[in-house]
């Protein structure tokens, strides 16, 4: 797909190419995230980092499991 092809979809659907790009955004940086956390070894302390994450993880989920359907049901 080229860029002019996505920006014509964007057009015509803009929140569902947001929710997918968002999406994908989203899983990249989890993975990256947790690649980089466990490189730095176990957490210490609190291990706000993780939690970070995990609190990320947890309001995609979310989204996509409570607000994208609820979502829907309001547009039928």
């Amino acid at each position: 797909m080229t860029l002019a092809g996505i920006a014509a979809q964007f057009r015509a659907h803009p929140v569902a190419i947001t929710l997918e790009l968002g999406s994908v955004l989203v899983c990249c940086l989890l993975f990256a995230g947790t690649f980089v956390l466990l490189s730095q070894g176990a957490p210490t302390g609190r291990g706000d980092a993780w939690l970070a994450l995990i609190g990320v993880g947890v309001a995609f989920v979310l989204v996509w499991t409570a607000l994208v359907p609820l979502y829907e049901r309001t547009l039928r």
